[in-house]
């Protein structure tokens, strides 16, 4: 955010001064746990061509580490038990924990490593890092936005950050599909990441 001053003597006119300087992050540095009763992992995947299904993802454990004056030092590590898949139809959960897609006995989980970070502006972020899923490792970028720190009722510190990203589901040997008899397929490829975090400071 631009911050203008305007200064005015007898001998010279009025001079705009402009400075670019970001909020101070500084408070930020260290290392947090993701709260997973606070947060959310979930997804969306196009349905018989018409609609969205949205799941969602149970049980997971993240650590960040924030580096609020150069945002680049900070790093996350991410691990989702592919197991507490939920899209509220247990039928349809179970087999998406079948060789059909996640094949969740073989593949326990999903892991996300950051391999770098740059800060957009003020409260954006994109992190770039390696998402495996099976036996697949793909590179993605996550936009962030931080969301706010506060110390909440039980004296912990505590940021926000909301992310998203796109992959597709092929590219992870999530494959599985059906024809549709009015054309198209059942599943969309494109899968929609979301994430809604709630990270604690480490004592």
């Amino acid at each position: 955010m631009g911050l203008f001053n305007r200064t005015k003597t007898a001998a010279t006119p009025a001079v705009a001064v402009a400075t670019t300087a970001g909020p101070d992050l500084s408070h930020l540095t260290g290392d947090w746990t993701i709260d997973a009763t606070h947060s959310e992992i979930g997804f969306s995947v196009r349905h018989a061509m018409v609609t969205n299904v949205k799941g969602r993802f149970t049980e997971y454990d993240g650590k960040l580490h924030l580096d609020g004056a150069t945002p680049h030092n900070s790093s996350a590590d991410l691990v989702i038990k592919v197991a507490s898949i939920d899209t509220n139809q247990a039928q349809r959960d179970e087999h998406l924990r079948t060789g059909d897609f996640f094949a969740a006995d073989t593949f326990p989980e999903i892991r996300f490593r950051s391999t770098s970070t740059e800060r957009i502006d003020d409260d954006t972020y994109r992190m770039t890092g390696e998402l495996t899923i099976k036996d697949t490792t793909r590179p993605v970028v996550l936009d962030l936005e931080y969301t706010g720190s506060a110390t909440d009722a039980y004296g912990a510190d505590r940021i926000g950050f909301e992310g998203r990203t796109v992959v597709d589901r092929t590219a992870f040997g999530l494959t599985y599909n059906a024809a549709l008899e009015t054309g198209g397929v059942l599943i969309g490829e494109k899968v929609k990441l979301s994430f809604d975090i709630s990270a604690v400071k480490a004592a």
